[in-house]
């Protein structure tokens, strides 16, 4: 079937710059979607501030356009007050990592039963183009103009430290890999996150010098190297980025939202006490 039916066209056309990568990554999720059958209702969809937090609202699900950095936030709430609905979250890596970063550990730790799918432009797109936490060292950005010097967050080894049971990376160039890995993350129960890894040829791209959108998908392309290669070959990482479902937990973890309506049945039983 397709995934136009999981558009509103009301909406459209988007905003997004050309070039974006934004709208193949929203395509991947909306195609993992109709992959696993899910029931249109029964999604909930809960984005932050930013240009890749605007999908919510092309997006035919129950949609939250929350504040900056709080996604994660009015995820927990929605998921604890009825966790049988399938809960998605969409943030940039501004939004994720900076004001939200916080909220991001702690989803994690917590193992919410959420799949979180970070658009990770390397910069600020729509206010400003500041860098982020995950802006490579010597980039521009505007709050950078001689070049980004601290070190980015390695999102995937900060999620898996702070407690996330599927975490996986895929860039926009890899649409069809980007689909597979949205669709075990939907389907593996716990905390899961997505770095997809997308161009933003105006705020990020001119600054820096990349000609083009086609050719940062090319930078993608031939700078991406394959979960199984990398295991094979460590030294073939030096200037790369491995993509592929990086940590899939196999240990029985407790999911939050299950655990918590234990607390309430047992709390419940004793009368209170």
């Amino acid at each position: 079937m397709s995934i136009e039916r999981f558009l509103r066209s009301s909406a459209l056309p988007h905003i997004w710059c050309p070039g974006c990568g934004n709208g193949i990554v929203l395509a991947a999720i909306l195609r993992a979607v109709d992959k696993l059958g899910l029931e249109q209702r029964k999604i909930v969809v809960v984005s932050g501030i930013g240009c890749s937090s605007r999908a919510s609202g092309y997006m035919n699900f129950n949609t939250v356009h929350t504040a900056h950095g709080r996604a994660l936030t009015f995820a927990t709430g929605i998921k604890l007050a009825n966790p049988e609905l399938q809960v998605l979250v969409i943030t940039g890596d501004g939004d994720s990592t900076a004001i939200g970063g916080n909220h991001f550990i702690h989803a994690a730790r917590r193992n919410m039963d959420i799949t979180t799918v970070i658009f990770n432009n390397s910069i600020y797109g729509m206010t400003g183009g500041q860098y982020s936490p995950l802006t490579p060292v010597g980039s521009k950005a505007t709050t950078a103009p001689y070049g980004h010097m601290e070190r980015p967050f390695d999102i995937a080894a900060l999620a898996i430290a702070a407690g996330a049971t599927y975490v996986a990376r895929a860039t926009a160039y890899h649409a069809t890999l980007l689909t597979d890995l949205v669709v075990k993350g939907i389907e593996s129960k716990g905390f899961s996150v997505i770095d997809a890894i997308t161009q933003c040829p105006i705020s990020y791209g001119r600054r820096n010098k990349l000609k083009s959108a086609a050719e940062m998908m090319i930078w993608q392309r031939d700078h991406a190297v394959f979960q199984k290669v990398a295991e094979m070959k460590p030294e073939s990482l030096e200037g790369k980025f491995v993509i592929g479902e990086l940590y899939h937990s196999s240990a029985v973890v407790q999911e939050y939202t299950a655990e918590y309506d234990k607390l309430i049945a047992r709390i419940q039983n004793k009368g209170g006490g």
